[in-house]
């Protein structure tokens, strides 16, 4: 059963105002669950991708080609730190796309 939570008015929030938002926390806290369940309400569409999954990051072989593919789409790096280098790359990307 999912818990509401205070935190999903202040995500949508800063997903409008910022190009990149990051949720933190320990293990089990509900991030994952946070993030999906704010997708419906964002004011763009969303790509998921979980990088614990290998299909998923099976589509990051070229990064900077994916994230510039979906230049009009929110992107939603699940378990991000699992492959650290794709920090600079998402600088590079967003840099490049910010008016």
């Amino acid at each position: 059963m999912y818990t509401p939570r205070h935190l999903e008015k202040l995500l949508i929030r800063f997903h409008s105002h910022f190009p990149a938002v990051g949720i933190l926390g320990p293990r089990q806290a509900g991030k994952t669950t946070l993030a999906k369940k704010v997708i419906p309400e964002l004011d763009k569409a969303a790509v998921y991708l979980d990088l614990e999954n290998p299909a998923d990051r099976g589509t990051l072989l070229n990064p900077l080609e994916f994230f510039n593919s979906l230049k009009d789409k929110t992107v939603i790096l699940d378990e991000v730190q699992r492959i650290p280098e794709l920090f600079p790359v998402l600088r590079s990307a967003i840099d490049q796309h910010r008016v």
